[in-house]
């Protein structure tokens, strides 16, 4: 494999190796959950085996689909919600050059994400871009009402209609979306999208390694073949409960953590191109484990970029944090810092040095001093940003995150807070079906 897992700075301030072992047999009862469905949630359970029953058959008919809308668009707008597009926008992010919207890559298409907010001048300047492009869409979601996707989906059809008329656009319209029902089913079967399935055993949060996430990668350009091969190497390394299982030892670590008044994980990377990797770690962990007024909050800081805001706060703030540090060991590009004669910087101390070096020592440098103020550290070394590592990343993760709600005694599969604010939302603006909730909110108001 090509990730590693040290747990050994976090122990020894508010935990030791001991109580990390007396989470195992739980962890193992966890894990059996997860294998055999029979804990909560257990209709939900799809990803666990995902990696390795992805038919060839559907992988190749996802690349073909990429493929003719690289043929046929100049960009591609993925519109969805939550993990209908954080998993892929992790990925794609990790993967692509890090100034790729102002270089002119014909080798690869550019994906956009709509759908993902209601922000008005979001959607207006989104479609001013698109107003001289040659645009296809992705887009994702079970019901097809989700308000968010739903509202830029209207936009943009109706958009990509007026530019190329209906029978046109509806060739460069792809819909992931439920098997047999819901308004986008039944629009796509009338309208003749190309299709593919969310399962209904999937929750959107796990969904990267479905056609929810693995369409736009490929659409993007990056090898979907070798993201699946890395998520197969660790579904096989984590399938069964023991000592050398790295999902296992992380949330049996973070739970000792949990337990001994470490409320808030903070997920660090030293490399920019990870910050929406953090961005879908979030939502994996804070929907699923955030229940019953339970859960550790799940936050995250790009470093070292955030060394210079947040660091004081991690340094010296209150004792209820844990960080989760991941390290990309190779970089894929060198750059050496030059000898300067007049040295008014000072850093000629430095001069011939990799900056990838300085920066791994300004990782180390930080971890050392963040143990030392109380912050226990758990260690992620993965080899490199690249397909294969990435599969590995996102699976470790999702199955450390069913073992670890299970441990927490949630249900890590639901997610029953996440109405509450749609409730309020529709009786505000007065959705039909809402009466008596529209008068009871504005009797708040």
């Amino acid at each position: 494999m090509n990730i590693k897992l040290n747990i050994d700075n976090a122990l020894g301030t508010v935990i030791n190796r001991a109580d990390v072992d007396a989470l195992a047999p739980a962890a193992a009862t966890a894990i059996g959950h997860l294998n055999n469905g029979t804990g909560a949630g257990n209709d939900f359970l799809g990803w666990v085996k995902l990696p390795g029953e992805l038919s060839a058959s559907l992988i190749d008919d996802i690349a073909d689909t990429a493929a003719a809308m690289q043929r046929d668009c100049d960009v591609v707008v993925a519109i969805g919600i939550g993990g209908s597009y954080l998993g892929a926008k992790a990925v794609i992010e990790a993967l692509s050059n890090s100034f790729a919207p102002y270089i002119n890559d014909t080798t690869r298409t550019p994906i956009l994400f709509a759908g993902q907010n209601i922000g008005e001048d979001y959607l207006y300047e989104l479609q001013q871009y698109l107003a001289d492009k040659k645009f296809g869409i992705i887009v994702i979601s079970k019901s097809g009402t989700t308000t968010e996707p739903a509202i830029a989906f209207r936009l943009l059809k109706e958009q990509l209609e007026s530019q190329l008329g209906k029978a046109e656009a509806s060739k460069r319209i792809v819909a992931i979306t439920d098997a047999k029902r819901g308004a986008l089913r039944q629009l796509a079967t009338e309208e003749g999208y190309k299709t593919f399935v969310i399962d209904d055993n999937v929750g959107g949060r796990f969904s990267v390694l479905t056609p929810v996430g693995l369409l736009p990668i490929a659409v993007a350009g990056f090898d979907i073949r070798a993201l699946i091969d890395g998520a197969k190497e660790m579904e096989k390394a984590t399938a069964e409960a023991g000592a050398d299982n790295l999902a296992q030892l992380y949330a049996q670590t973070r739970n000792a953590l949990y337990n001994a008044g470490k409320k808030i994980e903070i997920l660090v990377n030293y490399n920019p191109k990870l910050h929406f990797l953090a961005e879908w770690w979030k939502q994996l962990y804070g929907e699923s484990e955030g229940k019953e007024h339970k859960g550790i909050f799940p936050a995250a800081v790009d470093n070292s970029t955030d060394l210079h805001s947040m660091g004081q706060w991690i340094q010296d703030g209150e004792r209820t944090i844990f960080e989760t540090v991941i390290s990309v060991a190779n970089q894929q590009h060198e750059v050496i810092i030059p000898t300067d004669a007049a040295n008014l910087d000072g850093l000629n101390y430095i001069a011939g040095k990799r900056v990838d070096q300085v920066n791994k020592m300004a990782e180390l440098g930080t971890r050392i001093a963040h143990v030392d103020g109380g912050v226990p550290n758990l260690h992620i070394t993965i080899d490199a940003l690249n397909e294969k590592c990435l599969g590995e990343l996102i699976y470790f993760f999702e199955k450390a995150c069913g073992i670890s709600g299970y441990i927490l005694g949630v249900n890590p599969f639901n997610q029953p807070g996440v109405e509450d604010y749609k409730r309020n939302m529709f009786a505000l603006l007065a959705k039909p079906g809402y009466e008596k909730e529209t008068e009871a909110i504005r009797a708040k108001l």
